[in-house]
């Protein structure tokens, strides 16, 4: 995006899930405003409550919250009758659930992190932290709880907004996004013949297969493949979609980083390079990440410093 002459007016991702992509842009300052869409109920609560007036108490909630496998399956098992509510219950699923999954027949964390099982993933301070960072931001962040294609098709013809587009992957005979999503239901050839009349700049991140080359080449996108590193340290190459993809090859980095699981940390590179990993989005930069350190009220960084996004939701 710091290629682009202009700042876009709107940056907009209509498969939201986790959302870091969206918070990079809105922190590093990239666009005039955000628009995140996600037509999960589950995930559109935990923004909705981030979002809103209910935020301080999701936050007391995650800190007085005394984890156990009792208490947790407590929470999971009764249904949420507010908003608020049901946000709580999403990042408690999504910390403690194998893998982050929220969709139905996942289970919890066996052995977890150096064994600490369902408690591997949850960290109370540094949860609630990274919600209060978004607190900076949120007067950019607009968040629409929808269906991301139908939203697509209506902004097709706008000419000042840059598009994200991280869709469940259920294209391929595996459809890993089955297993992880819920709501993962997508006309995967009509995402592509709406992306092919969109006026705006768009990127997509797919899994590499030959249905999706099959696709891209069909409207004569252009694909480059970027290296990624999975929940379960496995090196997978994945595919970026765009009409122009020059800013990724120029990339003066000598090799392309991996992604690891949690924590999402960004560590320095010459040029920005968009990379996800099933939802979980990275924007890898070096000075820009001063200002996001000093914005979000983190310890200030320099370039050899690995500065930490606010991600809420995990493999999301």
């Amino acid at each position: 995006m710091k290629s682009f002459s202009t700042k876009p007016e709107y940056f907009v991702e209509p498969f939201l899930g986790g959302g870091i992509v969206s918070l990079t842009v809105a922190f590093e300052n990239l666009a005039e405003q955000i628009i995140m869409m996600e037509i999960d109920p589950n995930v559109a609560a935990v923004w909705e409550t981030i979002l809103g007036k209910d935020i301080d108490w999701l936050c007391d909630r995650i800190l007085s919250f005394n984890l156990t496998t009792e208490t947790a399956k407590e929470v999971i098992m009764k249904p949420a009758i507010t908003t608020k509510e049901l946000a709580f219950r999403t990042i408690l699923k999504n910390r403690i659930n194998h893998g982050g999954i929220l969709a139905d027949g996942s289970s919890f964390i066996n052995k977890g992190e150096k064994g600490k099982g369902i408690k591997s993933r949850w960290y109370p301070s540094t949860l609630c932290q990274r919600i209060q960072d978004i607190k900076l931001i949120k007067n950019i962040l607009i968040f629409k709880q929808g269906n991301g294609l139908n939203y697509l098709n209506e902004i097709m013809s706008q000419k000042n907004m840059a598009i994200f587009l991280d869709p469940p992957y259920t294209v391929c005979g595996k459809k890993p996004g089955s297993r992880l999503y819920k709501y993962n239901e997508l006309d995967h050839k009509l995402l592509f013949e709406i992306t092919a009349q969109t006026k705006s700049a768009f990127l997509m991140t797919y899994d590499n297969n030959i249905e999706v080359s099959d696709l891209a080449n069909k409207y004569k996108f252009d694909t480059e493949l970027v290296l990624m590193k999975s929940t379960h340290h496995r090196e997978i190459y994945e595919l970026l979609i765009s009409k122009n993809l020059d800013w990724c090859r120029n990339n003066d980095s000598q090799e392309i980083p991996l992604i690891t699981e949690d924590l999402y940390q960004i560590e320095p590179l010459e040029k920005p390079l968009f990379c996800n990993f099933n939802g979980v989005e990275e924007l890898r930069h070096n000075e820009a990440g001063r200002s996001f350190g000093a914005e979000a009220g983190m310890k200030g960084a320099n370039k050899n410093e690995v500065l930490q996004l606010p991600q809420i939701l995990s493999t999301l």
